[in-house]
């Protein structure tokens, strides 16, 4: 089989080198679909097992029934034709018909909706859970707030890690996860209830992830949750399942499920982490420093809507290159990133003060951009949350 997928790949390259396109082996993803999968990927929880025997029991009634209806319509065609001299019937009523047609869907119906309900009623149970964790739905990426059980107090966001020139230039060998995968995977502890609860600061997003079982819309100004328990070691990848904007596609989820023992040494780790990058709010930036940091802050949260050029998306998203906001009085500028305004989400969540302050120092001191005000120190920040 792997000889025969791989003389397949060779083939497939062969077509596309002779049509001048460029040509990657296409291998299996680790921890998301395989090439040419053709059912559900491998489950790795209780609830995608149930999913899957569920998703087999309900083909294999349609498929009894597409058998059954269309077999007597096929026996009936070709032995009650008119050319064998048959006439059509004529009746006007059937009580032993009626009453079958009756009963039968009613079987049918009844032999789908008890495992069904039995598997969503379990779904939804999110009580007794060992780990909780919010996670944020934003254009275009995913925030995650670890709140209670080990690793409570951690938050990050977690982005597309796929290098943007492949991303926009075709001639670029693809990596094997190549749009499915993250500079910060949300890590478990396997064999542990873990309980995700789902909102959004803008749009309508989704959060799932095929082996695991789940999916559960992110919806601004609500909470909703769903839960799972992986069975297995590994990586597991998912996606925004919900339409939510230009850049929908480029917004995965990878989930880490690792043994107790590492799940302990990636808290330590995170905290510490999350420690060391803390920022005294109080501390006086030069505007160098400010523009530096800004830069990074920048290409990680804006440069998908504002672009790099700041020119923006004409008719969806302002250029900030020559614009009157980032030109003028900071504290306009302060106001909109931490509370957004139109189709731009809140900051205020999701960036800490010194990041604020130094993505709106690098827009007012970098393109055409020539601003009076042209620092931001964070104390200026903290003191616009108030």
């Amino acid at each position: 089989m792997k000889l025969a997928t791989r003389l397949q790949s060779l083939m497939l390259g062969g077509l596309l080198l002779a049509a001048g396109m460029p040509a990657w082996a296409v291998v299996d993803s680790p921890g998301g679909p395989a090439v040419r999968e053709m059912n559900f990927q491998p489950p790795a929880t209780p609830i995608a097992v149930e999913m899957d025997v569920l998703h087999h029991w309900m083909m294999g009634i349609c498929f009894v029934i597409f058998l059954a209806v269309f077999g007597v319509m096929l026996y009936s065609m070709l032995k009650h034709r008119k050319s064998l001299g048959h006439k059509s019937a004529s009746f006007h009523e059937s009580t032993v018909v009626e009453i079958a047609w009756t009963i039968v869907p009613f079987v049918i119906i009844i032999l789908m909706a008890l495992p069904a309900t039995k598997t969503v009623v379990a779904m939804k149970d999110t009580s007794n859970a060992d780990i909780t964790i919010k996670a944020t739905g934003m254009q275009w990426k995913w925030g995650y707030d670890y709140l209670k059980g080990d690793g409570e107090g951690i938050s990050f966001l977690s982005a597309l890690s796929t290098p943007h020139e492949q991303v926009v230039d075709s001639t670029k060998v693809k990596n094997d996860n190549y749009l499915m995968e993250v500079d910060n995977p949300v890590v478990v502890p396997v064999n542990k209830k873990i309980r995700i609860i789902t909102t959004a600061n803008d749009v309508i997003h989704a959060w799932g992830v095929n082996r695991l079982g789940v999916k559960q819309d992110a919806i601004p100004g609500f909470v909703r949750d769903t839960w799972f328990r992986a069975e297995k070691v590994g990586v597991y990848r998912g996606h925004c399942y919900e339409l939510c904007g230009k850049d929908h596609a480029f917004m995965p989820i990878v989930v880490n499920v690792v043994s107790d023992d590492d799940y302990k040494k990636w808290v330590d780790g995170k905290k510490k982490e999350l420690a060391a990058k803390a920022d005294d709010p109080n501390k006086v930036w030069t505007v160098d420093e400010l523009k530096q940091r800004g830069e990074k802050v920048y290409a990680a949260n804006c440069v998908a809507c504002h672009q790099a050029t700041g020119k923006g998306i004409p008719g969806s998203f302002p250029a900030l290159d020559g614009s009157a906001v980032v030109n003028g009085p900071k504290a306009a500028q302060i106001a909109i990133v931490l509370n957004g305004k139109n189709a731009m989400p809140a900051w205020k969540p999701v960036l800490s003060d010194t990041d604020i302050a130094a993505a709106i120092t690098y827009t007012r001191n970098n393109w055409s951009n020539k601003a009076s005000e042209n620092i931001v120190q964070p104390a200026e920040v903290l003191a616009a949350r108030k």
